[in-house]
């Protein structure tokens, strides 16, 4: 089977995956639904929105639960999971490192301090939170690729210093204003350990866009990452533009990440684990590899969160990731699964 045709017949069958965990997710909460009440609400929903006569047959509060208070939280959960397994897989590919992340390029840490900033020593922000933890994500990651850069070129361990050191900065810079946060203390760490409690479709018209049109620009370049695995003398031997080639993947990662972080704070684990288990099931082939690994991460997200909303208390998403891939890092690390790239 060609490359194609692989990543062809993976995407849909993750797709459909991700539709089923979706109507699935759709259906917990307070007033329990079964998928095929969920699937008429969502018909129903749809066809008013276009202005169809709608199934009378469809309870209208099944309708309402749905489309208004559980889809949003769950397409949002979808995407920020798409972009954070999409830009893990870059990274991974990118730094040739089975640890990196998205956050390696201080995106996350930026992000912090730009929220944590507007909660604890209530900063105004003329466009809100998520505004100001965009806009320190991508100036933490402009820092970073400026102090690698050094005469037209960015040497990759250069690159993943210049974030280990600027994250630890920014780590300090986020504990400083926890404790000046007083009785905003509770928000800023709510907002710190990841979270879509209050997603609505606002959020989802502002993360869904920027996500898939990154997403867009980085597939193509499925290949120019296979030829980077090799090594950069390797990469320039077979035409591969690399320092162009690293400055539009680090450009769309660090915007796609922005975004995901700023709607739902940071959440970890996404973009590190989701292209290491994919990895193991279809090959290191980015053609294949990153369109997988985004479909895949949607589905993980939408799957945890659901987790972390079951129960009488709801609980961060971050919390769910963390507890739920740390001890399946830790499980492929002695079982010798984590390898290089």
């Amino acid at each position: 089977m060609d490359v194609r045709a692989r990543a062809v017949g993976w995407s849909a069958a993750l797709s459909v995956l991700l539709a089923a965990t979706m109507v699935a997710s759709a259906g917990v909460g307070p007033v329990p639904l079964s998928p095929a009440t969920v699937v008429a609400a969502l018909l129903a929903g749809a066809d008013r929105l276009v202005g169809l006569p709608v199934d009378p047959g469809v309870p209208a509060s099944a309708v309402t639960i749905v489309t208004t208070l559980r889809l949003p939280r769950i397409v949002l959960a979808a995407v920020v999971g798409f972009a954070l397994a999409a830009s893990g897989t870059v990274m991974q590919g990118f730094f040739r490192n089975p640890m990196a992340d998205p956050s390696i390029i201080g995106v996350s840490s930026g992000a912090a301090v730009g929220a944590v900033a507007t909660i604890a020593l209530g900063v105004a922000s003329p466009l809100g939170l998520e505004a100001a933890a965009f806009v320190g994500a991508l100036v933490a990651a402009a820092a970073v690729y400026g102090l690698a850069t050094e005469g037209g070129r960015t040497p990759v361990a250069t690159l993943l210093l210049a974030g280990v050191a600027v994250q630890a900065l920014l780590g300090a810079v986020v504990a400083f204003l926890l404790l000046e946060s007083g009785g905003n203390l509770r928000q800023a760490m709510f907002w710190l350990m990841g979270h879509l409690q209050t997603a609505g479709w606002g959020d989802v018209a502002l993360a869904a866009p920027a996500t898939l049109l990154g997403f867009a620009v980085l597939v193509p370049f499925g290949r120019d990452l296979n030829a980077l695995l090799l090594g950069e003398a390797d990469a320039y031997a077979v035409g591969v533009e690399v320092e162009r080639t690293k400055r539009v993947l680090l450009a769309v990662t660090s915007l796609v990440t922005a975004v995901a972080v700023a709607v739902a704070g940071v959440i970890g684990f996404v973009g590190l684990i989701v292209p290491h288990v994919v990895r193991l099931v279809v090959g290191p082939d980015h053609r294949v590899l990153l369109p997988a690994s985004a479909l895949a991460g949607a589905t993980f997200l939408v799957a945890t969160d659901t987790v972390a909303r079951i129960g009488a208390a709801e609980l961060p998403v971050g919390i769910v990731t963390a507890a739920l891939g740390a001890p399946f890092f830790l499980y492929l690390l002695r079982t010798r699964e984590v390898r290089s790239v």
